[in-house]
């Protein structure tokens, strides 16, 4: 508190007083957060941003102590005595006894819920009056720890060479993945603005320019629906683009910054560096999904060939695949749950099996022959008191039933490792899938990465066999940022979207920036770009994104405490041209 010292409303935070300040006298501020009155003297527990001092009145001031007022006061430092030391206080060996206070804002109404549990208070009415939740000295931790991450992303990619480049809020529309934020113009009657879903054309465009390493926190605004891990609206990013890059390139700078990041903000150790390197379609195979926690050992094996000449109608002609887990005696009830959870995912239905010491034991056992049942304990190194868990669909059903199947059972069996974050990256991407709702040949990441093998694999690969520099990186079942080797060349960049449905027009018109200066010599380059909010969320190991934002809207994409969206006047609206329908 040195620096303000000569302050008139306190020379001492609460924090700052202790047993070295006994018989000083000092000047706190704050927040009335607690009194007690003992009949004759009152105890109240004085907080500010930095902590809570205790506070003693052996003659109330003529003003109401009441919870949430702010006060001035003044007085000595006293020891306590042994017995009422508080060992969960930092300031509690100490007590101040106040010969002076000063009403410096008065809490006028009963707060909405009370400040020690707003955490456990209904979302909506924490995000109304969010100016009080963020009272809570735990959400003041969660914005600090988000504060702290982003100075150090600074100084670490500053460190490496890295400059940070703000780019444009009020940009053009274009079709980057997410509805965008439109902006009517006034000055320019009948047009838009958007704001950026992402700095993606504008930090291409800076490796153009000749900047060799960009970074910034950059904000993105998004018109989609919220999760617990995603903020409606408007989210950060931890942007960052190199030129003359490789993914190698870009795989060095993240391994040098997120495991520091990782280790000095969060509560566990990073499991190792560099990061495990999954392809995409082993990813699938494996884990039924692109964002596999790696903290959980299950894993899915594919099953094909040991139902190849099934005569179990429900495993004719589909993709099997299955689990196997340590299931010991798991109740039945718990099987019963799987299965309602797969059914619910859109599966026909989950088949199991357990090895006990008679053998083979289960429903599908009588649909199997001895030859079947003897590859699938070869194939799955099936183990006394295992289960088997089996689902048979088309392949996309039966990823996403056996995913969450995989930490069902994690969870339930007790095998997800505590205490570590485990990072790994998605590579080998396909640059292309089939899209069914319009019957095409549509991109699947970015549409401006890169292929592998170029120009010659657009031309003489089937689509859907093109693979791109495409990359996510996922910690601990959180995909954390996806990110790429641009395409910098206006040729392949044409018969990519050509492959796609799109003629060079569509180029020219929805992405002319990046097509008109690719004709002026583009150099190679590469990047990510690592969510802020969810980093800190995966740090702090908080339940919602929203804990980590100071304020954010709620799932509607409403800020209740600011009542946004809210309407405009009429003249507003003449103003920018528009007519309400």
């Amino acid at each position: 508190m040195d620096k303000i010292a000569k302050n008139i409303y306190r020379d001492h935070s609460c924090n700052d007083v202790s047993l070295q300040d006994e018989g000083k006298t000092v000047r706190v501020a704050g927040w009335v957060d607690t009194v007690r009155d003992h009949g004759g003297i009152t105890f109240v527990d004085l907080r500010d941003h930095y902590g809570k001092v205790q506070l003693v009145f052996h003659e109330l001031p003529n003003f109401k102590l009441a919870k949430e007022t702010v006060i001035s006061a003044e007085g000595k430092v006293m020891a306590r005595t042994k017995e009422n030391i508080n060992p969960n206080l930092p300031t509690g060996t100490v007590e101040i006894f106040v010969d002076k206070v000063d009403l410096l804002g008065d809490c006028r109404q009963t707060p909405p819920f009370d400040i020690s549990d707003s955490l456990n208070v209904n979302e909506e009415v924490r995000l109304k009056y969010r100016y009080l939740d963020l009272r809570n000295p735990e959400m003041q931790k969660n914005i600090l720890t988000r504060i702290a991450v982003v100075n150090d992303i600074r100084k670490y990619m500053t460190e490496l060479g890295f400059n940070e480049v703000t780019t444009p809020i009020l940009t053009v529309s274009s079709p980057e993945g997410a509805r965008d934020y439109l902006v009517p113009s006034r000055v320019n009657q009948g047009k838009f603005y958007a704001l950026p879903q992402a700095p993606q054309q504008f930090k291409q465009l800076l490796m153009v320019s000749g900047f060799d390493k960009y970074f910034q926190i950059a904000p993105c605004f998004r018109d989609e629906d919220a999760r617990a891990d995603r903020c409606p609206g408007e989210f950060y990013q931890f942007d960052m683009e190199m030129s003359f890059a490789t993914q190698e390139d870009v795989f060095a700078v993240m391994e040098d910054v997120l495991p520091k990041i990782f280790e000095k903000h969060g509560k566990y150790k990073v499991d190792h560096v560099p990061f495990t390197r999954i392809a995409y379609r082993d990813a699938m195979d494996r884990f039924g999904t692109d964002k596999p926690d790696l903290r959980n050992p299950l894993e899915i094996t594919k099953l094909n060939d040991v139902f190849a000449n099934t005569t179990f109608n429900a495993f004719k002609g589909k993709t099997v695949h299955g689990i196997c887990a340590p299931v010991g005696s798991l109740p039945r009830r718990q099987y019963d749950e799987l299965t309602q959870a797969a059914l619910d995912l859109g599966a026909k239905g989950l088949a199991y099996v357990k090895l006990t010491e008679e053998g083979l034991a289960g429903p599908l056992v009588k649909f199997m022959s001895q030859e079947e049942i003897d590859a699938l304990l070869k194939k799955t190194n099936a183990k006394l008191g295992d289960a088997i868990f089996i689902v048979a669909d088309e392949y996309k059903t039966v990823c996403k039933v056996l995913a969450s199947i995989r930490m069902m059972l994690g969870e339930k069996l007790g095998l997800i490792e505590k205490e570590i974050y485990k990072f790994c990256w998605i590579v080998d991407f396909p640059m292309f899938e089939y899209n069914e709702e319009e019957d095409k040949i549509d991109f699947s990441h970015n549409p401006f990465s890169m292929p592998q093998g170029g120009l010659e694999a657009l031309n003489t690969k089937q689509p859907l066999d093109i693979l791109a520099y495409q990359y996510d990186i996922v910690v601990n079942g959180v995909e954390l940022s996806s990110g790429a080797v641009r395409n910098h060349d206006i040729e392949i960049m044409k018969k990519a979207f050509e492959i796609a449905g799109y003629d060079e027009e569509v180029l020219k018109t929805k992405f002319a920036a990046l097509y008109n200066a690719f004709q002026f010599g583009a150099p190679p380059h590469a990047g990510i770009a690592p969510g802020v909010d969810r980093m800190v969320m995966l740090l702090l190991d908080v339940p919602s994104i929203r804990e980590v934002v100071a304020f954010p809207m709620n799932k509607k994409a409403q800020d209740l405490m600011m009542g946004a969206p809210g309407t405009v006047t009429e003249q507003q609206l003449r103003e920018c041209h528009i007519k309400l329908r």
